[in-house]
């Protein structure tokens, strides 16, 4: 084997992962594509599908296990998070205000990285905040994009509506003034991940004097840059 490692059942085990990647494949069809013997070829399939990296269709054919899309979950958010924090320090100083990168979970958002503004009035959201998914521009970016039920469903009590999202995906970015907090305005831009879906928000926020009434004027811009460099570094790494 040109690619062997030196642990025999480990690069067995990879090949049972490789030969899964083109789609679902019955004990027979593992053998075929691996080479191995048809109980090695069961017995790894088996031990990978108690670790969730192998799972089983309707039919009962071997297909690639939810734990692979987890670690690829964790994979991408570590990539997220080794590139926010230059690009949120980059938007800071381009604006003047506190940055932030917010992921949804569940029915709220949590601060993963922060950039914040060095001296005056500034809007503090500390890095594992979790705030709601029902107020703020970065809950609109957020939300904009969902399935239609899980958008449907998200709106109710949401101080924002399906005509505002509306407006966000045409335009590619969000605003709210006092929305989450009086006082405060922000701007939102979605970041993207290999698939095209939404993975997280960066955001301006600051108070309403500075920002004005209509903070994605002054900034709407700036935010999307910050999250087309995210998207970008996640595709280059994807």
């Amino acid at each position: 084997m040109d690619n062997s490692s030196g642990v025999g059942v480990l690069d067995k085990a990879a090949l049972v992962l490789s030969a899964l990647e083109s789609g679902p494949a019955t004990l027979a069809g593992l053998v075929g594509a691996t080479g191995l013997a048809r109980p090695t070829a069961h017995r790894l399939a088996v031990a990978l599908e108690h670790h969730r990296m192998v799972a089983r269709d309707m039919q009962g054919r071997f297909i690639l296990g939810p734990r692979l899309a987890e670690l690829a979950a964790a994979a991408g958010e570590d990539r997220l998070l080794a590139t926010a924090g230059p690009v949120l320090t980059h938007l800071r100083d381009v604006t003047g205000e506190s940055a932030q990168l917010y992921r949804r979970q569940g029915d709220m958002r949590i601060c993963v990285a922060a950039a914040e503004r060095l001296s005056g009035l500034r809007d503090t959201v500390p890095v594992g905040s979790t705030l709601p998914m029902k107020a703020g521009s970065a809950a609109q970016v957020l939300m904009a994009w969902e399935e239609p039920e899980r958008l449907h469903r998200g709106l109710q009590g949401a101080r924002f509506t399906a005509t505002a999202l509306s407006g966000v995906r045409r335009r590619g970015w969000a605003q709210s003034i006092g929305e989450r907090e009086p006082g405060v305005a922000s701007v939102s831009a979605p970041v993207r991940g290999p698939s095209n879906r939404v993975v997280a928000a960066v955001s301006v926020s600051g108070p309403i004097e500075r920002l004005t009434r209509h903070p994605g004027r002054m900034h709407a811009q700036a935010v999307i840059d910050a999250a087309s460099r995210l998207t970008e570094a996640l595709r280059r790494n994807g």
